[in-house]
């Protein structure tokens, strides 16, 4: 396993930086008084639902792609296989870079998702589960011409998705901890190589689904664990089957990962959007849960940050979050 964590390091992280200047926007920091004096800390929130296109993902596709062109191997056509972001974001950077793109996803991906999937340009193929997709998009893979950029298992993307942690921390005087949704692990194990870099006192923790627990489970075994099947989370973004083999051994290195039930999911997406009055999908909320086990078991006084992974939620979803209203109490931290 050591080899495959040495794949990817800091300055892969930090070449994705320079990639992305005037590419990928830099998404700002938000903090809430009433939240800070809730938990009594202050927390800091990287608002990559204010990323193009809603999320973190196009860091990685868009340094996939950028290296790609350094190198001279501008590909005739590209392929990709997502339940959503990681669509939208391959999609927009491809056309971004003049280059055709299909993507292959699941039938119950997000409409949102799908829809602007399409509307960046590419070609939306979908299958009845995501085995079938992904079986797909790896037979198109071997075509003469055609490159499959993964959504989460290769060091460009992971270097991609590092940059946000990366600029946060450069944003902030200083943190004490970072907290990152986990679903294949592309942004945890980007978050942590930048934390460890430049912010080393800080603890790196990570969160995902309880329904979806497949990274816990594989961190307590040491070996990677996949899902039994596809499951029915609100954090659609992070259902991954199982992380990789390059994310895997950088999750091996968190200070700490917490499993989140649904009700503590739903729970943190409503006092997120009405504390920050910004639209974020129940992925990025999730972490809240982590944060607020953090905060009851720390000294008082220091500073967290959050990557808020996304903002794209679909009309479904949006109304599961809101089957019974949180907002009538103030946040238990416990």
């Amino acid at each position: 396993m050591e080899s495959t964590a040495q794949q990817v390091s800091f300055n892969d992280v930090h070449q994705a930086s320079l990639r992305l200047i005037g590419k990928v926007a830099r998404t700002p920091l938000f903090e809430s008084s009433r939240l800070n004096q809730w938990l009594g800390q202050r927390v800091l929130f990287k608002a990559e639902c204010l990323q193009t296109t809603g999320a973190f993902k196009i860091r990685g596709a868009t340094n996939f792609i950028a290296s790609l062109q350094e190198q001279g191997l501008v590909p005739q056509h590209i392929v990709a296989n997502s339940s959503g972001n990681h669509a939208q974001a391959v999609a927009y950077a491809a056309s971004q870079a003049g280059i055709p793109v299909t993507i292959f996803s699941t039938e119950n991906i997000s409409e949102v998702k799908a829809a602007a999937t399409q509307d960046y340009g590419a070609e939306l193929r979908l299958y009845p589960t995501r085995p079938e997709a992904d079986a797909a998009v790896e037979h198109a893979a071997q075509q003469e011409g055609v490159v499959w950029i993964p959504p989460f298992n290769h060091p460009l993307i992971v270097a991609g998705q590092g940059t946000a942690a990366l600029e946060a921390i450069q944003d902030a005087d200083q943190i004490d901890a970072i907290f990152a949704p986990c679903g294949g692990g592309g942004l945890l194990s980007g978050t942590l190589l930048a934390t460890r870099q430049l912010a080393p006192h800080a603890k790196v923790i990570g969160a995902e689904p309880l329904l979806a627990n497949d990274a816990a489970r594989s961190l307590q075994s040491g070996v990677i664990e996949s899902l039994d099947g596809p499951v029915n989370t609100l954090a659609d973004g992070a259902a991954t089957p199982a992380v990789g083999d390059v994310t895997f051994p950088l999750l091996q290195q968190l200070d700490d990962f917490y499993e989140v039930n649904e009700q503590q999911i739903a729970y943190w997406t409503q006092w997120l959007q009405h504390l920050l009055k910004l639209h974020v999908e129940p992925t990025s909320a999730m972490s809240m849960a982590a944060v607020a086990a953090w905060a009851a078991n720390s000294p008082k006084g220091q500073t967290a940050m959050v990557i808020l992974s996304g903002g794209n939620i679909s009309k479904a979803n949006m109304s599961r979050v809101w089957d019974t209203d949180y907002l009538l109490q103030p946040p238990i931290i416990d």
